[in-house]
């Protein structure tokens, strides 16, 4: 049971993230300084560095995050579920301070803390993929939990065993933990972007931001920007003998303009032209219905002063009714900036192009 659970907890993500703002260059390089220590397993030198920022901007969300990462690498456990539990308080909308949250508890085997924080990162982005499959990863250890129960109670429960073993089998290879910490696996460091390009985490809170949800700032809204660069948008195969080039070519150029009269409707809080935009068939992640996710997408969308969009490197594939459009989506919304790629799976229902699957981050 015990080597199930280290080598569960071991599969683990911990999310480490950049964020740069284009108004704050110090304030990058600072981030970027403490990122390459920890990727050079320096924890003391990024834990001071760190705390030497925070002295001056003691609420600055990004370096906190990655103090956070380090607190917890070093086995500074409590310390790092507070400095997490402090960012989901503060931030709710973000998705990463629940997921590690969620490693730590796993490595403490309470799994029903781990579950219930990677149900809240789903909620608060139900296309973080990172937290479906750390989710999965918890299940499974509960699963695990769950047999090795029933056979203890009753030795002879003949389904209960192979599928203790199945659970063992599927983790036993040897998964290399993060650099200098164990029981999570540390992804990749991203690559600094550029300034042009923001991501995650806002530079400072949002005026009157309370405990748990941040109040809209009256601000006055700003034109709605939707901001379209390089797009390609070709056919999956070459068209068949029997279509001619010009009938790929008008349903690429349809794909392309469904996904740029969706972002326009985001950008324009236009919420009857966005939500028409998804086909009945669209399912949205972590089991929330369809009027569910619905209402908290209006929630979220209405409730900020201002919203910005801009599409990069647009491409979409065609299979007869068929599509997928992938993009990077840069994100702004009051104080909190997003860059991310984006993947969106069409069907053609008539003579329109509807999403039926979004994702981030592939």
């Amino acid at each position: 049971m015990t080597h199930v659970s280290s080598k569960l907890t071991s599969l683990l993500r911990l999310t480490i993230f950049l964020g740069l703002f284009s108004a704050a260059a110090a304030r990058a390089d600072d981030y970027t300084d403490v990122s390459q220590l920890i990727r050079s397993e320096k924890y003391s030198e990024a834990l001071t560095k760190a705390d030497t920022f925070l002295s001056s901007k003691p609420r600055d969300p990004q370096m906190r995050f990655l103090k956070g990462v380090v607190q917890r690498v070093t086995g500074k456990q409590a310390e790092a579920i507070l400095t997490f539990t402090k960012l989901t308080e503060e931030y709710p909308e973000l998705p990463e301070p629940y997921n590690n949250l969620a490693v730590i508890y796993a490595a403490q085997s309470q799994f029903d803390k781990a579950r219930a924080a990677l149900e809240m990162a789903i909620r608060t982005n139900p296309s973080y993929a990172t937290a479906h499959e750390n989710l999965g990863d918890v299940y499974a250890r509960l699963a695990s939990q769950a047999y090795n129960t029933a056979l203890q109670i009753e030795g002879t429960n003949a389904p209960a065993a192979p599928k203790l073993a199945l659970i063992r089998e599927v983790f036993k290879p040897n998964i290399k933990g993060a650099p200098g910490a164990t029981g999570s696996s540390l992804p990749t460091m991203p690559a600094p972007a550029p300034a042009t390009a923001p991501v995650t985490l806002p530079a400072t809170p949002p005026a009157g931001a309370a405990p748990v949800v941040a109040p809209v700032p009256a601000v006055k809204p700003a034109p709605v920007t939707v901001v379209v660069a390089t797009p390609a948008v070709t056919p999956a195969n070459p068209a068949p003998a029997a279509v001619k080039p010009a009938v790929i070519d008008k349903q690429a150029k349809d794909v392309e303009a469904a996904v740029l009269a969706w972002a326009k409707a985001w950008a324009a809080k236009d919420m009857p032209a966005y939500l028409g935009a998804y086909g009945k068939e669209f399912n949205p992640p972590g089991k929330q219905t369809r009027s569910a996710w619905e209402q908290e997408r209006r929630k979220r969308i209405l409730g900020k002063s201002t919203i910005t969009l801009k599409l990069e490197n647009l491409n979409a594939t065609v299979t007869g009714n068929k599509a997928v459009a992938k993009f990077r989506q840069d994100y702004r919304a009051n104080a909190l900036s997003v860059s991310s790629r984006k993947t969106l799976d069409l069907v053609k229902v008539g003579d329109q192009w509807l999403i039926v699957k979004e994702s981030t981050g592939n």
